[in-house]
Order: C-alpha cells, then structure tokens, then sequence
C-alpha cells in the first residue's frame, strides 16, 4: 500500500516523498489507518520495522498547526532514541506547519524550557526529564491528544515503570494511546490493560522475532577470538558494522586493539558524555566510521539504515539482547548479516536464543553440539587456534545451516549491562530534586559492568 493512498494532506505527503518514502511497511500498513480513526494501538513487531513512521505520519496528520500547544507526547527510554526520534519527525513535518522537538537529560533544561515556552505541537521525551518539567516548570500537557510509549519493554528493563504510570495518571483528560513493544513481559501486558482502550492489536512477530531480512551467522571460537575477528573482517565485504561487547571496559579494550590495525573505528558507551555520544552517532550515521564498537547503548531502536553487518564480539546475554542487538542490521528490509562469536560457555544460552527466535543458524565452519558435549561435529578444529574446545569454526569450510536448539550446559544468561547515565528510581509523586538540573532522564539498568 501506498502512501499516497492514505487521505493525507498534500504538503505531509510531499515531505514522505522527499524522504523516498513511498510503499508503507507492514506496520505502517496495519497501524496508521487507526491511528488516524482515534483508536488505541498494541504494537508488537520487530525492531526496524519503521515503527516511527507509523506512528508521526498519522500524528503529524492530526495535529492542528493553528494551535500552539503539545498536541501529542512521544515516551523513548534513551537520549539517543529521542534524537533519532525528533530527527524523522522533523523531516516528515518539514513542509508542514507542525513543530516537533525533544526533552532529554544530559542538555541544559532552561534552553529545552524556552523552547517549550516558543512553540511545540508534537514533543518527544525521555521520563526522567519529563518529570523534571512537569515538578519543577508550568509544562501545560493538557490538550495533548496522543501518548506512545515507544520501546515499552526497554523502559521496564531499565527501571522507568513507575515513572510511565506517574506521568499517564497526569493525563486525566481523554486521549489515545500507542504502545509499541518488541517483547510483552507481564509489567507491559498491565499497563496495556490499565491505560489503552479497546486497542488494535498490531503483531508482526508472532511467529517471529528474528528480523527476516537477516542472516544470523555463528562462529564457534576457541581463545583466539580478537585474531578470528580481524580475519572475518578483513575478509568479509562490510560497507559498516556494530561491533557489541558487554561492558565499557571490554569495549574500550577490544577498541585499543582494533586501533592497532584496523582503519576508521570507534568506541561508544554510556560512559561517554552526551556531546561526545551525540558526535559520534551522527559521524556513524553519516557513514564517516565504518566500525563501531559498543555497550547496548546503541542496541536498541536507533536506525542505522547503512549498517550491513552487527557482530556479537562478546556473547550476549539472553535472548532480548541478541534480538535487539542483531536488530541493527537488516532494518526496513534490508539485507543485512548478523555474526555472533561463541566459545564453549555460551553453547547453552545458544541453544536458548536460537529457539526463542526462531532462527536457522548458518555456521561459518564446524557446527558445534549444542546438546551440551561442547565440541564441534567430527571434532575439527577452525580458526579458534588451540584450545577452547575443538572447534573455532574456520570460515574456510562451506557454511552450514543447522537446526538444532537444545539446551546445555553453558554459563547462564546474566542481567543487562548498563546503557546510559544518569539518576536511580524517582518514586511516584515525589518532587524534582532542586530544579531538574541537566542529571537526565536516563538510567542505566542493574548490570554487570558498566556499559
């Protein structure tokens, strides 16, 4: 389905067009003509399904640009989130009357405060920040007519539960609610049930979570694992890649040794200030660094839409976190390659992962027996070098599809590492602590680390 043949105005369609943005995604499809009639929307689809546009077209659409008021609030768990956010806004927008912008810690509060004061029809905010406006600053909320909670399943992993529930009990007058979640833990299915009414349940990944457009690549490793990676790399053909690791510590180090050798590669993590943060995403996005290192700071909902390859240097952690990763290639479609590093420990949590994504694994090299032995079938030894387990999984053998998904034994799945900064939990209805300061809205979650 087209764009086009939505009743939308002409000076909305024309910036869609400018865009490039002519066949609607599925879930564009499926969501934005409810949007548009006034109902609630349950989204369930994979991540890089274009689950922004579904959402601003129709908002941009309703909104009334004679009137200078925040008509429709936007809630994202991160600070890079809400950039990337108010970005597509603002190219859908860009040849209407409709002003969108965005609140977010880590930025001087009484510059956000003067633009607020100025004009804002479509606001997109962090929880934390938004908090701090709504105690500290008259922030006038009341003739906002929609409310999408973007990432839902992110935000209760890092803690913003209550601070969600506080800000919809601020909204008393009528209003529709969107929210989209790539997972539907039970905290999720309550605010579901407590705040949308009678939703359109939009699922596209009910059958499945993997993004399709994705090849998911395995690679058993034995303990030369930074020599396996500069081979793959210098041999794959990558127009650009994200390479995840579990802490910043890990980060940093992988990042000093990719530097001996390696050209145009960075480092991101939580620990980083937000100018640097902000610096360094927009040079990704710009194409100006090929190899990204990174915590899952930059795992979830950012759109890189040039990144061709993401690689798990270090395992993760449970299956959420694969798909989220994995999620940053592959997106609107695209093809894209996802090649995750496995030692011995992680053949268990695998076997989770694959079965909870459903994914039919290509092995680059020996398959290893994910039925708990630890070794790879016929017991050859690839690029892992010595040790490890028999089996590094060379890339010189024809890769191989496997089905298996057992379970075995293998280190078990840990809790997130971090991806941000800022302050803990706010409790419910307690008050700003002293005008808002810049201490964000972001926090990290529990971890291991300090991604």
């Amino acid at each position: 389905m087209k764009f086009t043949e939505l009743d939308l105005q002409p000076q909305l369609l024309s910036g869609l067009e400018a865009m490039g943005y002519e066949e609607m995604t599925p879930i564009q499809e499926k969501a934005i003509p409810h949007v548009l009639a006034g109902r609630d929307i349950l989204g369930l689809a994979e991540t890089g399904s274009g689950k922004t546009a579904a959402c601003g077209v129709p908002l941009v659409q309703l909104s009334d640009p004679d009137l200078n008021a925040i008509q429709a609030l936007i809630l994202v768990p991160t600070r890079e989130l809400a950039l990337q956010y108010v970005q597509e806004l603002d190219d859908i927008a860009k040849q209407t009357k409709i002003v969108p912008f965005a609140v977010f810690g880590g930025f001087d509060m009484s510059i956000q405060k003067a633009k607020l004061r100025h004009r804002v029809n479509i606001l997109v905010a962090t929880p934390g920040r938004l908090i701090d406006f709504l105690w500290n600053t008259d922030l006038d909320l009341t003739n906002v007519r929609a409310v999408v909670l973007d990432e839902a399943d992110e935000m209760l992993k890092m803690g913003f539960i209550e601070d969600i529930d506080f800000i919809l009990s601020c909204l008393v007058h009528e209003h529709r609610t969107l929210l989209f979640s790539a997972t539907m833990p039970g905290e999720i299915d309550r605010l579901t049930k407590t705040y949308l009414q009678d939703p359109v349940r939009v699922e596209l990944n009910k059958d499945q979570i993997a993004p399709q457009s994705l090849a998911h690549h395995f690679l058993h490793t034995g303990r030369n694992r930074l020599q396996v990676l500069k081979e793959y790399m210098e041999e794959e053909e990558i127009r650009q890649a994200l390479l995840f690791c579990n802490s910043r510590d890990k980060a940093a180090d992988l990042y000093k040794e990719l530097q001996r050798g390696v050209k145009s590669v960075e480092c991101i993590h939580g620990g980083l200030d937000q100018d640097r943060r902000t610096s360094l995403f927009n040079r990704f996005r710009g194409e100006k660094i090929k190899f990204m290192v990174a915590t899952d700071v930059a795992s979830r909902g950012l759109d890189f839409s040039r990144v061709t390859h993401v690689i798990n240097y270090d395992f993760p952690f449970n299956s959420e976190i694969y798909t989220h990763r994995t999620g940053r290639a592959g997106r609107m479609g695209r093809r894209g390659i996802a090649l995750t590093l496995v030692g011995d420990r992680d053949l268990g949590q695998l076997g989770t992962i694959l079965k909870d994504n459903r994914i039919d694994p290509v092995w680059l090299g020996p398959e290893p027996d994910l039925s708990g032995g630890g070794r790879s079938r016929g017991g050859e030894r690839g690029r892992g070098g010595r040790g490890g387990g028999g089996g590094g999984g060379g890339r010189n053998g024809r890769p191989r599809k496997g089905g298996s998904s057992g379970g075995g034994g293998g280190e078990a799945a840990g809790a997130t590492n971090g991806s941000g900064s800022g302050r803990g939990r706010r409790r419910r209805g307690r008050r700003g602590r002293g005008g808002g300061g810049n201490g964000g809205g972001e926090k990290a979650p529990a971890a291991p680390g300090s991604g």
